[in-house]
This record gives structure tokens, sequence and C-alpha cells, in this order.
């Protein structure tokens, strides 16, 4: 056996000793984190107030009283569009790596994609046919 720099025990195999002080102190450490969270946890809940007032459980939105419903209804089709634009971005991400690495894929990275693009113009398709694209 030797020691290498600080490296923990190494056996004449090259393996290292099931015992490492680097594992140790890291689980000590972490068991410390825990303790000590859940202590802190435990003190918050047993020594805070419990007094639910109308103040505490009303809204607060930097200082401005609350007035009528939190709520604003956006129209359908702004969703969808936001869903299309993911969709659509993504499909473009994928395209743009796929041209970088061409030549390395080869006719099976090009028969890939086309499927992909394929598969992206069925779903335009249906989406164009379920009226998703009216406004």
């Amino acid at each position: 056996m030797q020691n290498v720099a600080g490296k923990g025990i190494v056996y004449a195999s090259g393996g290292f000793a099931p015992w490492q002080p680097e594992v140790v102190s890291m689980a000590v450490f972490g068991l410390v984190v825990l303790v000590l969270l859940v202590v802190l946890l435990f003190m918050t809940r047993w020594l805070g107030e419990k007094k639910i007032t109308a103040v505490k459980v009303e809204p607060y939105e930097c200082g401005i009283a609350a007035t009528g419903t939190a709520r604003f209804a956006y129209p359908a089709p702004f969703y969808l569009v936001a869903i299309f634009f993911l969709v659509f971005d993504i499909e473009g991400a994928f395209i743009f790596s796929w041209a970088i690495a061409f030549d390395r894929l080869g006719w099976m990275g090009w028969l890939q994609i086309t499927f992909f693009i394929f598969i992206l113009l069925l779903s335009l398709a249906y989406i164009w046919k379920k009226g998703g694209l009216e406004w």
C-alpha cells in the first residue's frame, strides 16, 4: 500500500481503499447540514406566532392594495401561438444541429431528419385542419 499525495490509500492492485477521508468528510458535512435544517425548521414552527389575521391572508403586491381579481383571461389563441412557437423553435434547434453535423451523420442522419420533418409537417397539417391557426 502507498499513499499518493492526499488521494487516499491505494492498494497494489491500483484500486482505492473503501474508506477515503474525502467521502467520510462529505458524508459528515451532509449529515450536519441535514440535522441543522431539521432543527431550524422545528424551532421556527415551535416558536413562531400562529395568529391568522385578515392582513396576513391578504395578497401583498409591492405595497399596493389589491383591487379586483388577479386573474386576467387571455384568449386561447395566445396560448396556442406560444405552444406552436415552442414546438417549432425546438424543431429549428434540431435541424440546425443536424445541419452542422451533416457530413458526419451520412445517409442515416438524412433519413432521420427527413422523418422528423415529415412528422412535424403532419402535425402542422393536423393543427391547420382542426382550426388551431385561425383567430
